[in-house]
Protein backbone atom coordinates (compact mmCIF):
# COMPACT_ATOMS: atom_id res chain seq x y z
CA UNK A 1 0.00 0.00 0.00
CA UNK A 2 1.14 3.54 -0.75
CA UNK A 3 2.03 6.04 1.98
CA UNK A 4 -0.30 9.06 1.93
CA UNK A 5 0.47 12.53 3.32
CA UNK A 6 -2.10 15.06 4.46
CA UNK A 7 -1.91 18.85 4.86
CA UNK A 8 -4.80 20.46 6.73
CA UNK A 9 -5.98 24.09 6.54
CA UNK A 10 -8.84 26.04 8.06
CA UNK A 11 -11.07 25.83 11.09
CA UNK A 12 -11.58 23.23 13.81
CA UNK A 13 -14.46 21.73 11.80
CA UNK A 14 -12.06 21.19 8.91
CA UNK A 15 -9.51 19.64 11.27
CA UNK A 16 -12.11 17.02 12.26
CA UNK A 17 -12.70 16.32 8.54
CA UNK A 18 -8.93 15.84 8.09
CA UNK A 19 -8.90 13.42 11.02
CA UNK A 20 -11.81 11.52 9.45
CA UNK A 21 -9.85 11.27 6.18
CA UNK A 22 -6.90 9.83 8.10
CA UNK A 23 -9.28 7.38 9.79
CA UNK A 24 -10.64 6.30 6.41
CA UNK A 25 -7.10 5.80 5.08
CA UNK A 26 -6.12 3.72 8.12
CA UNK A 27 -9.31 1.66 7.82
CA UNK A 28 -8.39 0.83 4.23
CA UNK A 29 -4.82 -0.18 5.05
CA UNK A 30 -2.98 2.93 3.84
CA UNK A 31 0.13 4.13 5.62
CA UNK A 32 -0.23 7.75 6.76
CA UNK A 33 2.21 10.60 7.30
CA UNK A 34 1.84 14.29 8.17
CA UNK A 35 5.27 14.91 6.63
CA UNK A 36 4.62 15.55 2.94
CA UNK A 37 8.30 14.95 2.05
CA UNK A 38 7.77 11.26 2.84
CA UNK A 39 5.03 10.61 0.32
CA UNK A 40 4.40 10.96 -3.40
CA UNK A 41 0.68 11.47 -2.84
CA UNK A 42 -0.55 14.45 -0.81
CA UNK A 43 -4.11 15.31 0.20
CA UNK A 44 -4.53 19.06 0.81
CA UNK A 45 -7.68 19.73 2.85
CA UNK A 46 -8.47 23.32 1.96
CA UNK A 47 -10.37 26.30 3.38
CA UNK A 48 -12.35 28.85 1.38
CA UNK A 49 -14.00 30.93 4.11
CA UNK A 50 -12.22 34.17 3.25
CA UNK A 51 -9.68 35.31 0.63
CA UNK A 52 -6.66 34.91 2.93
CA UNK A 53 -7.62 31.30 3.70
CA UNK A 54 -8.00 30.58 -0.02
CA UNK A 55 -4.56 32.02 -0.76
CA UNK A 56 -2.98 29.88 1.96
CA UNK A 57 -4.63 26.73 0.58
CA UNK A 58 -3.60 27.53 -3.03
CA UNK A 59 -0.04 28.16 -1.87
CA UNK A 60 0.04 24.65 -0.36
CA UNK A 61 -1.35 23.05 -3.53
CA UNK A 62 1.22 24.82 -5.76
CA UNK A 63 4.05 23.96 -3.40
CA UNK A 64 3.15 20.25 -3.52
CA UNK A 65 2.69 20.28 -7.31
CA UNK A 66 6.08 22.00 -7.76
CA UNK A 67 7.67 19.27 -5.66
CA UNK A 68 6.32 16.70 -8.10
CA UNK A 69 3.66 15.25 -5.78
CA UNK A 70 0.36 13.80 -6.91
CA UNK A 71 -2.05 16.23 -5.27
CA UNK A 72 -5.64 15.51 -4.24
CA UNK A 73 -7.48 18.69 -3.33
CA UNK A 74 -10.17 18.22 -0.68
CA UNK A 75 -12.54 20.48 1.22
CA UNK A 76 -14.18 23.85 0.72
CA UNK A 77 -11.88 25.31 -1.95
CA UNK A 78 -12.46 22.27 -4.18
CA UNK A 79 -16.22 22.71 -3.80
CA UNK A 80 -16.14 26.45 -4.42
CA UNK A 81 -13.69 26.65 -7.34
CA UNK A 82 -13.75 23.19 -8.93
CA UNK A 83 -13.59 24.43 -12.53
CA UNK A 84 -11.12 27.29 -11.97
CA UNK A 85 -8.76 25.18 -9.85
CA UNK A 86 -8.39 22.44 -12.44
CA UNK A 87 -7.98 25.01 -15.21
CA UNK A 88 -5.34 27.04 -13.35
CA UNK A 89 -3.49 24.04 -11.86
CA UNK A 90 -3.95 21.21 -14.40
CA UNK A 91 -1.46 19.02 -12.50
CA UNK A 92 -4.07 18.34 -9.77
CA UNK A 93 -4.70 14.57 -9.74
CA UNK A 94 -8.12 14.57 -8.08
CA UNK A 95 -10.65 16.61 -6.14
CA UNK A 96 -13.49 16.03 -3.71
CA UNK A 97 -15.64 18.40 -1.68
CA UNK A 98 -16.21 18.69 2.08
CA UNK A 99 -19.32 16.50 1.87
CA UNK A 100 -17.57 13.75 -0.15
CA UNK A 101 -15.05 12.35 2.35
CA UNK A 102 -16.23 8.80 1.62
CA UNK A 103 -15.08 9.22 -2.04
CA UNK A 104 -11.41 9.51 -1.04
CA UNK A 105 -10.56 5.81 -1.41
CA UNK A 106 -11.99 5.47 -4.92
CA UNK A 107 -9.95 8.51 -5.99
CA UNK A 108 -6.79 6.92 -4.56
CA UNK A 109 -7.49 3.70 -6.44
CA UNK A 110 -7.63 5.67 -9.70
CA UNK A 111 -4.80 8.09 -8.87
CA UNK A 112 -2.50 6.71 -11.56
CA UNK A 113 -5.07 7.29 -14.30
CA UNK A 114 -6.64 10.52 -15.53
CA UNK A 115 -7.81 13.38 -13.30
CA UNK A 116 -10.79 12.32 -11.21
CA UNK A 117 -13.38 14.64 -9.66
CA UNK A 118 -15.87 13.50 -7.01
CA UNK A 119 -17.53 16.79 -6.12
CA UNK A 120 -21.26 16.76 -5.29
CA UNK A 121 -23.35 19.25 -7.20
CA UNK A 122 -25.67 19.55 -4.19
CA UNK A 123 -23.52 19.35 -1.05
CA UNK A 124 -25.10 17.51 1.88
CA UNK A 125 -22.87 16.75 4.86
CA UNK A 126 -23.45 13.31 6.38
CA UNK A 127 -20.94 12.52 9.12
CA UNK A 128 -19.15 9.23 8.27
CA UNK A 129 -20.04 7.44 11.53
CA UNK A 130 -18.34 4.18 10.52
CA UNK A 131 -14.93 5.92 10.40
CA UNK A 132 -12.84 6.32 13.54
CA UNK A 133 -10.94 9.60 13.58
CA UNK A 134 -7.15 9.46 13.67
CA UNK A 135 -6.30 12.51 15.72
CA UNK A 136 -3.65 14.92 14.47
CA UNK A 137 -3.50 16.80 17.74
CA UNK A 138 -3.57 14.51 20.73
CA UNK A 139 -3.59 16.45 23.97
CA UNK A 140 -5.70 17.74 26.80
CA UNK A 141 -8.51 18.85 24.46
CA UNK A 142 -10.30 17.46 21.45
CA UNK A 143 -12.94 18.88 19.13
CA UNK A 144 -16.17 16.95 18.72
CA UNK A 145 -18.29 17.85 15.72
CA UNK A 146 -21.98 17.53 16.60
CA UNK A 147 -23.37 18.84 13.28
CA UNK A 148 -22.33 20.41 9.99
CA UNK A 149 -23.90 22.55 7.30
CA UNK A 150 -26.10 25.55 8.06
CA UNK A 151 -29.70 26.67 7.54
CA UNK A 152 -28.91 30.36 7.95
CA UNK A 153 -27.84 32.48 4.99
CA UNK A 154 -25.73 35.22 6.56
CA UNK A 155 -24.80 37.83 3.97
CA UNK A 156 -21.03 37.33 4.19
CA UNK A 157 -20.84 33.54 4.55
CA UNK A 158 -20.16 30.95 1.84
CA UNK A 159 -20.34 27.87 4.11
CA UNK A 160 -23.99 26.78 3.49
CA UNK A 161 -23.31 26.75 -0.25
CA UNK A 162 -20.27 24.51 0.26
CA UNK A 163 -21.54 22.17 2.99
CA UNK A 164 -25.31 22.21 2.53
CA UNK A 165 -28.10 22.53 5.07
CA UNK A 166 -27.76 21.77 8.78
CA UNK A 167 -27.25 18.09 9.63
CA UNK A 168 -27.05 16.86 13.22
CA UNK A 169 -25.44 13.64 14.36
CA UNK A 170 -27.45 11.45 16.72
CA UNK A 171 -26.99 11.90 20.47
CA UNK A 172 -25.92 8.24 20.70
CA UNK A 173 -23.11 8.72 18.17
CA UNK A 174 -21.89 11.90 19.87
CA UNK A 175 -21.78 10.30 23.32
CA UNK A 176 -20.10 7.19 21.92
CA UNK A 177 -17.35 9.30 20.32
CA UNK A 178 -16.94 11.38 23.48
CA UNK A 179 -16.39 8.21 25.54
CA UNK A 180 -13.75 7.01 23.05
CA UNK A 181 -11.95 10.36 23.28
CA UNK A 182 -11.95 10.23 27.08
CA UNK A 183 -10.60 6.64 26.98
CA UNK A 184 -7.68 8.00 24.89
CA UNK A 185 -6.86 10.54 27.62
CA UNK A 186 -8.82 13.61 26.48
CA UNK A 187 -9.87 15.81 29.43
CA UNK A 188 -11.73 18.60 27.62
CA UNK A 189 -14.24 18.14 24.81
CA UNK A 190 -14.98 21.18 22.63
CA UNK A 191 -18.33 20.95 20.84
CA UNK A 192 -18.30 22.44 17.35
CA UNK A 193 -20.68 22.93 14.39
CA UNK A 194 -21.53 25.89 12.17
CA UNK A 195 -23.97 26.66 14.97
CA UNK A 196 -23.97 24.32 17.97
CA UNK A 197 -27.14 25.83 19.45
CA UNK A 198 -29.34 24.59 16.54
CA UNK A 199 -28.27 21.04 17.30
CA UNK A 200 -31.07 18.46 16.99
CA UNK A 201 -33.73 20.57 15.25
CA UNK A 202 -33.47 18.48 12.07
CA UNK A 203 -33.40 15.14 13.92
CA UNK A 204 -35.60 15.66 16.95
CA UNK A 205 -37.81 18.57 15.93
CA UNK A 206 -36.42 20.91 18.60
CA UNK A 207 -33.05 22.24 19.83
CA UNK A 208 -31.47 19.38 21.80
CA UNK A 209 -28.07 20.71 22.90
CA UNK A 210 -29.27 20.68 26.52
CA UNK A 211 -29.74 16.88 26.40
CA UNK A 212 -26.30 16.38 24.85
CA UNK A 213 -24.69 18.43 27.62
CA UNK A 214 -26.49 16.48 30.33
CA UNK A 215 -25.36 13.14 28.90
CA UNK A 216 -21.78 14.34 28.38
CA UNK A 217 -21.72 15.62 31.95
CA UNK A 218 -22.27 12.02 33.16
CA UNK A 219 -19.17 10.64 31.40
CA UNK A 220 -16.66 9.44 33.97
CA UNK A 221 -13.16 10.81 33.46
CA UNK A 222 -14.27 13.80 31.40
CA UNK A 223 -13.13 17.08 32.96
CA UNK A 224 -14.52 19.95 30.88
CA UNK A 225 -17.14 20.48 28.17
CA UNK A 226 -16.91 23.65 26.08
CA UNK A 227 -19.48 24.98 23.58
CA UNK A 228 -18.34 27.04 20.58
CA UNK A 229 -20.24 28.96 17.88
CA UNK A 230 -23.59 29.76 19.54
CA UNK A 231 -26.27 31.72 17.66
CA UNK A 232 -27.95 34.79 19.26
CA UNK A 233 -31.59 33.70 18.90
CA UNK A 234 -30.86 30.18 20.16
CA UNK A 235 -29.53 31.18 23.60
CA UNK A 236 -32.67 30.15 25.46
CA UNK A 237 -33.04 30.52 29.22
CA UNK A 238 -33.26 26.73 29.42
CA UNK A 239 -29.89 26.32 27.68
CA UNK A 240 -28.25 29.04 29.79
CA UNK A 241 -29.57 27.46 33.00
CA UNK A 242 -28.19 24.08 31.88
CA UNK A 243 -24.73 25.59 31.28
CA UNK A 244 -24.90 27.20 34.73
CA UNK A 245 -26.04 23.99 36.44
CA UNK A 246 -23.76 21.31 34.97
CA UNK A 247 -20.41 21.15 36.77
CA UNK A 248 -18.35 19.94 33.79
CA UNK A 249 -19.66 22.55 31.34
CA UNK A 250 -17.25 25.49 31.53
CA UNK A 251 -18.82 28.87 32.20
CA UNK A 252 -17.78 30.22 28.82
CA UNK A 253 -20.08 31.27 26.01
CA UNK A 254 -18.78 31.77 22.47
CA UNK A 255 -21.40 33.76 20.57
CA UNK A 256 -20.24 35.55 17.39
CA UNK A 257 -22.53 38.61 17.19
CA UNK A 258 -20.94 40.12 14.01
CA UNK A 259 -22.28 43.66 14.66
CA UNK A 260 -24.47 45.70 17.00
CA UNK A 261 -26.22 48.19 14.73
CA UNK A 262 -29.70 46.93 13.68
CA UNK A 263 -29.35 48.18 10.08
CA UNK A 264 -26.02 46.42 9.67
CA UNK A 265 -27.43 43.22 11.20
CA UNK A 266 -30.42 43.31 8.80
CA UNK A 267 -28.08 43.80 5.85
CA UNK A 268 -26.01 40.82 7.06
CA UNK A 269 -29.17 38.65 7.32
CA UNK A 270 -28.49 38.36 11.05
CA UNK A 271 -31.00 38.61 13.93
CA UNK A 272 -31.52 42.35 14.50
CA UNK A 273 -32.43 42.98 18.11
CA UNK A 274 -30.88 44.60 21.18
CA UNK A 275 -27.86 42.44 22.00
CA UNK A 276 -27.33 44.29 25.28
CA UNK A 277 -30.33 42.49 26.75
CA UNK A 278 -28.98 39.16 25.51
CA UNK A 279 -25.56 39.73 27.11
CA UNK A 280 -27.16 40.91 30.36
CA UNK A 281 -29.34 37.79 30.44
CA UNK A 282 -26.34 35.47 29.85
CA UNK A 283 -24.46 37.16 32.70
CA UNK A 284 -27.49 37.04 34.99
CA UNK A 285 -28.13 33.32 34.44
CA UNK A 286 -24.51 32.10 34.43
CA UNK A 287 -22.59 33.62 37.36
CA UNK A 288 -18.94 34.48 36.57
CA UNK A 289 -19.43 33.66 32.88
CA UNK A 290 -16.75 34.52 30.32
CA UNK A 291 -18.13 35.67 26.94
CA UNK A 292 -16.25 35.48 23.65
CA UNK A 293 -17.61 37.16 20.54
CA UNK A 294 -16.52 38.22 17.04
CA UNK A 295 -17.37 41.18 14.84
CA UNK A 296 -17.03 42.13 11.17
CA UNK A 297 -16.02 45.69 10.28
CA UNK A 298 -16.27 47.18 6.80
CA UNK A 299 -19.34 45.26 5.66
CA UNK A 300 -20.72 47.01 2.53
CA UNK A 301 -22.49 50.21 3.50
CA UNK A 302 -21.12 50.38 7.06
CA UNK A 303 -21.11 54.09 7.95
CA UNK A 304 -18.91 55.86 10.48
CA UNK A 305 -21.99 56.24 12.68
CA UNK A 306 -22.73 52.49 12.55
CA UNK A 307 -19.12 51.69 13.41
CA UNK A 308 -19.29 54.08 16.38
CA UNK A 309 -22.42 52.23 17.53
CA UNK A 310 -20.38 49.01 17.51
CA UNK A 311 -17.42 50.68 19.26
CA UNK A 312 -19.66 51.97 22.08
CA UNK A 313 -21.36 48.58 22.36
CA UNK A 314 -17.97 46.85 22.84
CA UNK A 315 -16.91 49.55 25.31
CA UNK A 316 -20.05 49.02 27.40
CA UNK A 317 -20.31 45.22 27.20
CA UNK A 318 -16.67 44.48 28.14
CA UNK A 319 -16.39 41.05 26.55
CA UNK A 320 -13.80 38.69 28.00
CA UNK A 321 -12.56 37.70 24.55
CA UNK A 322 -13.17 39.22 21.14
CA UNK A 323 -12.08 38.78 17.54
CA UNK A 324 -12.50 41.46 14.86
CA UNK A 325 -12.41 40.63 11.16
CA UNK A 326 -12.39 42.89 8.14
CA UNK A 327 -15.11 42.09 5.62
CA UNK A 328 -14.02 39.69 2.89
CA UNK A 329 -16.03 39.91 -0.35
CA UNK A 330 -16.86 36.37 -1.43
CA UNK A 331 -18.39 35.45 -4.78
CA UNK A 332 -21.58 33.44 -4.28
CA UNK A 333 -22.57 35.14 -1.01
CA UNK A 334 -25.63 37.43 -0.72
CA UNK A 335 -23.40 40.44 0.06
CA UNK A 336 -21.25 40.11 -3.06
CA UNK A 337 -23.25 42.67 -5.04
CA UNK A 338 -23.85 45.10 -2.16
CA UNK A 339 -22.59 48.67 -2.42
CA UNK A 340 -20.95 50.91 -1.37
CA UNK A 341 -17.78 48.99 -0.53
CA UNK A 342 -15.79 50.25 2.42
CA UNK A 343 -12.14 51.01 1.48
CA UNK A 344 -9.58 48.51 2.79
CA UNK A 345 -7.72 51.27 4.64
CA UNK A 346 -10.89 52.28 6.55
CA UNK A 347 -11.62 48.64 7.40
CA UNK A 348 -8.12 48.17 8.83
CA UNK A 349 -8.40 51.38 10.88
CA UNK A 350 -11.73 50.24 12.34
CA UNK A 351 -10.34 46.82 13.14
CA UNK A 352 -7.32 48.35 14.89
CA UNK A 353 -9.45 50.80 16.87
CA UNK A 354 -11.69 48.00 18.18
CA UNK A 355 -8.78 45.71 19.04
CA UNK A 356 -6.99 48.48 20.96
CA UNK A 357 -10.16 49.01 22.97
CA UNK A 358 -10.45 45.26 23.60
CA UNK A 359 -6.81 45.06 24.67
CA UNK A 360 -7.53 47.56 27.45
CA UNK A 361 -10.73 45.72 28.47
CA UNK A 362 -8.91 42.37 28.48
CA UNK A 363 -6.08 43.75 30.65
CA UNK A 364 -8.57 45.09 33.21
CA UNK A 365 -10.44 41.77 33.31
CA UNK A 366 -7.14 39.89 33.73
CA UNK A 367 -6.08 42.23 36.55
CA UNK A 368 -9.32 41.33 38.36
CA UNK A 369 -8.15 37.69 38.52
CA UNK A 370 -4.95 38.52 40.46
CA UNK A 371 -5.16 36.93 43.89
CA UNK A 372 -7.96 34.57 42.80
CA UNK A 373 -7.69 30.81 42.31
CA UNK A 374 -8.78 29.34 38.97
CA UNK A 375 -9.08 25.75 37.81
CA UNK A 376 -6.65 25.37 34.90
CA UNK A 377 -6.11 22.55 32.43
CA UNK A 378 -2.45 21.67 31.82
CA UNK A 379 -1.37 21.81 28.17
CA UNK A 380 2.42 21.36 28.30
CA UNK A 381 5.68 23.25 28.83
CA UNK A 382 7.43 26.21 27.20
CA UNK A 383 11.04 25.75 25.98
CA UNK A 384 12.32 27.39 29.15
CA UNK A 385 10.36 25.13 31.49
CA UNK A 386 7.25 27.20 32.24
CA UNK A 387 4.02 25.21 32.44
CA UNK A 388 1.36 26.25 29.90
CA UNK A 389 -2.23 25.92 31.04
CA UNK A 390 -5.66 27.35 30.25
CA UNK A 391 -8.46 28.54 32.51
CA UNK A 392 -12.09 27.75 31.74
CA UNK A 393 -12.23 31.23 30.14
CA UNK A 394 -9.73 30.26 27.44
CA UNK A 395 -10.67 28.09 24.47
CA UNK A 396 -7.80 26.14 22.88
CA UNK A 397 -5.94 27.90 20.05
CA UNK A 398 -8.06 31.08 20.04
CA UNK A 399 -7.75 32.55 23.53
CA UNK A 400 -5.00 33.25 26.08
CA UNK A 401 -3.04 30.90 28.31
CA UNK A 402 -1.90 30.75 31.92
CA UNK A 403 1.88 30.56 32.51
CA UNK A 404 2.82 28.71 35.68
CA UNK A 405 6.19 28.53 37.43
CA UNK A 406 6.42 25.24 39.31
CA UNK A 407 8.93 22.56 40.20
CA UNK A 408 6.10 20.11 40.77
CA UNK A 409 5.76 17.75 37.79
CA UNK A 410 2.38 18.00 36.07
CA UNK A 411 0.64 15.87 33.47
CA UNK A 412 -1.02 17.41 30.38
CA UNK A 413 -4.78 17.06 30.75
CA UNK A 414 -4.76 17.37 34.53
CA UNK A 415 -6.88 20.15 36.00
CA UNK A 416 -5.00 22.01 38.74
CA UNK A 417 -5.91 24.84 41.10
CA UNK A 418 -3.82 27.86 40.15
CA UNK A 419 -3.49 31.10 42.11
CA UNK A 420 -3.13 34.04 39.72
CA UNK A 421 -0.20 36.30 40.64
CA UNK A 422 0.20 38.57 37.60
CA UNK A 423 -1.06 39.13 34.06
CA UNK A 424 -0.46 40.46 30.58
CA UNK A 425 -3.12 41.88 28.23
CA UNK A 426 -4.31 38.44 27.15
CA UNK A 427 -2.46 35.90 29.33
CA UNK A 428 -2.28 35.16 33.04
CA UNK A 429 0.62 34.13 35.32
CA UNK A 430 0.14 31.92 38.37
CA UNK A 431 1.32 29.24 40.77
CA UNK A 432 -0.15 25.82 41.49
CA UNK A 433 -1.54 25.58 45.01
Amino acid sequence: MKKIALVSHGCAKNLVDSELMLGLLAQNGYEITLDETKSDIVIVNTCAFINDAERESIHSILEMVNEGKKVIVAGCLAQKHKEELKKEIPEIAGMFGPTDINKLIEILKEIDGEYISRISENPDYIYPESVERQQITVGASSYLKIADGCNYRCGYCIIPYLRGDYRSRTIENIIDEAKKLVSKGVTEIVLIAQDTTSYGIDLYGKPTLKEVLEKLNDIEGLGWIRIMYAYPTMMSDELLDTIAKLDKVVKYVDIPLQHSHPDMLKSMNRPAFDYRKLIDNIRKRIPDVGIRTAFIVGYPGETEEQFEHLYNFVKDMKFNKMGVFTYSREKGTPSYTLRPLVPQKVMKERQKKLMLLQQEISLNINKSFIGKTLDCIIEGYTDDGMIIARSQYDAPEVDGVVYIKSDTPVVPGDIEKVKITDCYEYDLIGVII
